[in-house]
Protein backbone atom coordinates (compact mmCIF):
# COMPACT_ATOMS: atom_id res chain seq x y z
CA UNK A 1 0.00 0.00 0.00
CA UNK A 2 1.51 3.41 -1.40
CA UNK A 3 1.87 5.86 1.13
CA UNK A 4 2.61 9.30 0.82
CA UNK A 5 5.80 11.63 2.67
CA UNK A 6 5.47 14.61 4.52
CA UNK A 7 6.32 15.84 7.63
CA UNK A 8 3.02 15.45 9.63
CA UNK A 9 1.67 12.77 7.81
CA UNK A 10 -2.11 14.19 7.38
CA UNK A 11 -1.78 17.00 4.82
CA UNK A 12 -2.31 14.83 1.72
CA UNK A 13 -6.22 12.59 1.41
CA UNK A 14 -4.82 10.96 -2.12
CA UNK A 15 -2.94 7.89 -0.30
CA UNK A 16 -5.21 5.05 0.74
CA UNK A 17 -3.23 5.02 4.56
CA UNK A 18 -1.93 7.79 6.59
CA UNK A 19 -0.08 8.06 9.74
CA UNK A 20 -0.42 10.55 12.30
CA UNK A 21 1.18 10.06 15.38
CA UNK A 22 -1.58 11.91 17.25
CA UNK A 23 -4.03 8.94 16.76
CA UNK A 24 -1.65 5.79 17.09
CA UNK A 25 -1.64 2.70 15.29
CA UNK A 26 -2.54 -0.76 17.17
CA UNK A 27 -1.98 -4.52 15.50
CA UNK A 28 -5.96 -4.01 14.28
CA UNK A 29 -4.99 -0.95 12.27
CA UNK A 30 -4.24 -2.80 9.00
CA UNK A 31 -7.31 -5.26 10.13
CA UNK A 32 -9.73 -2.00 9.97
CA UNK A 33 -8.73 -0.30 6.60
CA UNK A 34 -6.98 -2.46 4.38
CA UNK A 35 -10.13 -3.10 2.23
CA UNK A 36 -11.21 0.32 1.45
CA UNK A 37 -12.00 1.97 -1.85
CA UNK A 38 -9.90 4.69 -2.78
CA UNK A 39 -13.12 7.14 -1.86
CA UNK A 40 -13.55 5.30 1.67
CA UNK A 41 -9.89 5.78 2.52
CA UNK A 42 -10.10 9.24 1.40
CA UNK A 43 -12.89 9.21 4.01
CA UNK A 44 -10.57 7.59 6.68
CA UNK A 45 -7.52 9.84 6.02
CA UNK A 46 -10.15 12.97 6.22
CA UNK A 47 -11.69 11.57 9.49
CA UNK A 48 -8.35 11.12 10.88
CA UNK A 49 -6.94 14.42 10.50
CA UNK A 50 -9.99 16.00 11.60
CA UNK A 51 -9.90 14.00 14.94
CA UNK A 52 -6.38 15.27 15.22
CA UNK A 53 -7.24 19.12 14.23
CA UNK A 54 -10.10 18.71 16.59
CA UNK A 55 -7.91 17.89 19.51
CA UNK A 56 -9.62 14.40 19.50
CA UNK A 57 -7.87 10.90 20.79
CA UNK A 58 -9.64 8.82 18.41
CA UNK A 59 -11.73 8.58 15.21
CA UNK A 60 -15.29 8.18 16.06
CA UNK A 61 -18.74 8.35 14.03
CA UNK A 62 -19.34 11.75 13.96
CA UNK A 63 -15.74 12.23 12.52
CA UNK A 64 -16.62 9.29 9.64
CA UNK A 65 -20.05 10.97 9.11
CA UNK A 66 -18.78 14.31 8.64
CA UNK A 67 -15.90 13.00 5.66
CA UNK A 68 -18.57 10.46 4.42
CA UNK A 69 -20.61 13.93 3.45
CA UNK A 70 -17.77 16.00 2.56
CA UNK A 71 -15.88 13.18 0.06
CA UNK A 72 -18.92 10.61 -1.24
CA UNK A 73 -21.82 11.97 -3.50
CA UNK A 74 -23.70 8.62 -2.96
CA UNK A 75 -23.73 9.38 0.66
CA UNK A 76 -25.10 12.85 -0.16
CA UNK A 77 -27.43 11.53 -2.58
CA UNK A 78 -29.54 10.08 0.45
CA UNK A 79 -30.26 13.44 1.72
CA UNK A 80 -31.91 16.48 0.11
CA UNK A 81 -29.26 19.61 -0.44
CA UNK A 82 -30.36 21.75 2.29
CA UNK A 83 -30.06 18.68 5.22
CA UNK A 84 -26.49 18.25 3.62
CA UNK A 85 -25.69 21.91 4.34
CA UNK A 86 -27.31 22.46 7.85
CA UNK A 87 -25.04 18.46 8.56
CA UNK A 88 -22.21 19.63 7.29
CA UNK A 89 -22.89 23.43 8.98
CA UNK A 90 -23.87 21.74 12.30
CA UNK A 91 -20.66 19.15 12.53
CA UNK A 92 -17.75 21.99 11.36
CA UNK A 93 -18.78 23.37 14.64
CA UNK A 94 -17.47 20.58 16.68
CA UNK A 95 -14.53 22.27 17.76
CA UNK A 96 -15.97 25.33 19.19
CA UNK A 97 -19.14 24.13 20.23
CA UNK A 98 -20.72 20.54 21.03
CA UNK A 99 -18.37 18.58 20.64
CA UNK A 100 -15.99 19.87 23.62
CA UNK A 101 -17.62 17.90 25.53
CA UNK A 102 -16.58 14.96 24.04
CA UNK A 103 -13.07 15.48 24.48
CA UNK A 104 -13.27 14.32 27.76
CA UNK A 105 -14.91 10.79 27.25
CA UNK A 106 -14.83 7.76 24.84
CA UNK A 107 -17.37 6.95 22.23
CA UNK A 108 -18.32 3.37 23.67
CA UNK A 109 -21.93 3.36 22.61
CA UNK A 110 -22.78 -0.64 23.47
CA UNK A 111 -19.47 -1.53 23.08
CA UNK A 112 -17.97 -4.95 25.46
CA UNK A 113 -16.51 -3.45 28.80
CA UNK A 114 -13.08 -4.19 28.97
CA UNK A 115 -12.58 -5.81 25.37
CA UNK A 116 -9.70 -5.41 22.83
CA UNK A 117 -9.75 -2.27 21.18
CA UNK A 118 -7.99 -0.61 18.40
CA UNK A 119 -5.45 2.90 19.20
CA UNK A 120 -7.00 5.76 17.52
CA UNK A 121 -10.24 4.20 16.72
CA UNK A 122 -13.36 4.68 19.31
CA UNK A 123 -14.75 1.11 19.99
CA UNK A 124 -18.03 2.30 18.23
CA UNK A 125 -16.48 3.67 15.15
CA UNK A 126 -13.84 0.28 15.13
CA UNK A 127 -17.00 -2.08 14.78
CA UNK A 128 -18.71 0.12 12.14
CA UNK A 129 -15.66 -0.17 9.92
CA UNK A 130 -15.76 -3.82 10.56
CA UNK A 131 -19.40 -4.28 9.88
CA UNK A 132 -19.40 -2.25 6.58
CA UNK A 133 -17.25 -4.73 5.20
CA UNK A 134 -19.39 -7.49 6.12
CA UNK A 135 -22.37 -5.42 4.45
CA UNK A 136 -19.93 -5.50 1.54
CA UNK A 137 -19.23 -8.91 2.00
CA UNK A 138 -22.76 -10.23 2.11
CA UNK A 139 -23.07 -8.09 -1.64
CA UNK A 140 -19.90 -10.36 -2.82
CA UNK A 141 -17.60 -7.41 -2.32
CA UNK A 142 -14.08 -7.45 -0.99
CA UNK A 143 -13.85 -3.72 -0.55
CA UNK A 144 -16.41 -1.70 1.58
CA UNK A 145 -17.84 1.37 -0.01
CA UNK A 146 -18.71 5.25 1.61
CA UNK A 147 -22.68 3.77 1.45
CA UNK A 148 -22.04 0.28 3.38
CA UNK A 149 -19.99 2.78 5.99
CA UNK A 150 -23.42 4.76 5.93
CA UNK A 151 -26.04 2.00 6.64
CA UNK A 152 -23.87 0.91 9.78
CA UNK A 153 -23.78 4.35 11.16
CA UNK A 154 -27.24 5.00 11.16
CA UNK A 155 -27.99 2.04 12.73
CA UNK A 156 -25.43 2.63 15.36
CA UNK A 157 -27.71 3.42 18.26
CA UNK A 158 -26.26 6.11 21.00
CA UNK A 159 -23.68 6.73 18.48
CA UNK A 160 -22.25 10.10 18.24
CA UNK A 161 -22.98 9.98 14.45
CA UNK A 162 -27.26 9.02 15.62
CA UNK A 163 -26.80 11.84 17.79
CA UNK A 164 -25.64 14.49 15.73
CA UNK A 165 -28.40 13.42 13.12
CA UNK A 166 -30.44 13.44 15.53
CA UNK A 167 -29.86 17.22 17.04
CA UNK A 168 -30.88 18.36 13.70
CA UNK A 169 -34.21 16.19 12.78
CA UNK A 170 -32.31 13.73 10.35
CA UNK A 171 -35.41 10.41 10.67
CA UNK A 172 -32.35 7.68 10.81
CA UNK A 173 -35.10 5.39 10.24
CA UNK A 174 -36.02 6.30 6.83
CA UNK A 175 -32.20 6.62 5.88
CA UNK A 176 -31.89 2.80 6.73
CA UNK A 177 -34.74 1.88 5.09
CA UNK A 178 -34.25 3.95 2.04
CA UNK A 179 -30.40 2.57 1.69
CA UNK A 180 -31.80 -0.87 2.23
CA UNK A 181 -34.43 -0.38 -0.84
CA UNK A 182 -31.48 0.61 -3.34
CA UNK A 183 -31.10 -3.09 -3.69
CA UNK A 184 -27.02 -3.22 -3.50
CA UNK A 185 -27.13 0.28 -1.32
CA UNK A 186 -27.27 2.51 -4.05
CA UNK A 187 -28.77 5.84 -2.69
CA UNK A 188 -30.88 8.03 -4.68
CA UNK A 189 -33.72 10.90 -3.85
CA UNK A 190 -34.59 12.80 -0.67
CA UNK A 191 -34.75 10.13 2.36
CA UNK A 192 -34.92 12.95 5.73
CA UNK A 193 -37.31 14.13 7.72
CA UNK A 194 -40.19 12.00 8.77
CA UNK A 195 -41.97 9.12 6.96
CA UNK A 196 -41.66 10.80 3.38
CA UNK A 197 -39.26 8.09 2.44
CA UNK A 198 -41.40 5.41 2.69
Amino acid sequence: MTRAGGTDGVEDVRPRIHRQPAVGHGPNHVEIEDRLTDELASVVAGARRRALRDGDRQIDTAHLLHTLLEFDPEVRAVFDGPHVARLLGYLVQRSIGYGLRWQIGVEDAGAVPGGPGTPGWSPVAARAMAQAYERAERRGERVAHGIDLLAVLVGAAGSRAVEVLGNISVDVGVVARRIARTGEGRAEGCVVGGDGGR
